[in-house]
């Protein structure tokens, strides 16, 4: 609720519409070595919200995409994970963290190059090889704090 609440600010400084690329948020990452497993069940009657990119623990993950952190916690199943608010309002999710950055702050603007996190499997990933759990979540009309997820994979690109 009280990330809520300042979700109109956040909106206010990014741009209308969303990006219709996204870079592979970790470092030797290439798409290719993506599996799509968006919609795959998970424990407690759920479904993946997103796509794991795995990677050995420690491997730098930098922003997807340019915007503002919007939160860092560890309340998303337990893991360490940081929300980038970007470009038509889009929250991407970074999960399952080794550790963020000291210097990464809340309401701090990000750019690609901005180290946002660690891969690790923090969480209720603990029992899986390291990795991160990276999610798109879109607001809706009438409910920008809405949290509807897409797809991410087909958005991503190599970094160059």
């Amino acid at each position: 609720a009280s990330y809520a609440a300042v979700m109109p600010a956040f909106l206010a400084r990014v741009g209308p519409n969303m990006a219709d690329r996204l870079l592979v948020p970790v470092d030797g990452v290439l798409v290719s070595q993506v599996a799509d497993t968006f919609g795959a069940p998970r424990a407690g009657n759920r479904v993946h919200e997103g796509v794991d990119i795995f990677a050995p623990r420690g491997t730098v993950v930098r922003a997807a995409a340019p915007g503002f952190v919007y939160r860092i916690d560890a309340v998303s199943l337990g893991a360490v994970s940081a929300t980038v608010v970007g470009d038509g309002g889009v929250r991407y999710l970074y999960s399952h963290f080794e550790a963020v950055p000291e210097n990464l702050q809340e309401g701090q603007r990000v750019e690609t190059n901005t180290v946002i996190g660690y891969v690790g499997n923090s969480g209720n990933a603990a029992t899986t090889p390291t990795h991160l759990h990276f999610g798109v979540y879109l607001g809706d009309e009438d409910d920008l704090c809405a949290w509807r997820a897409i797809d991410p994979l087909p958005l991503l690109v190599d970094r160059e």
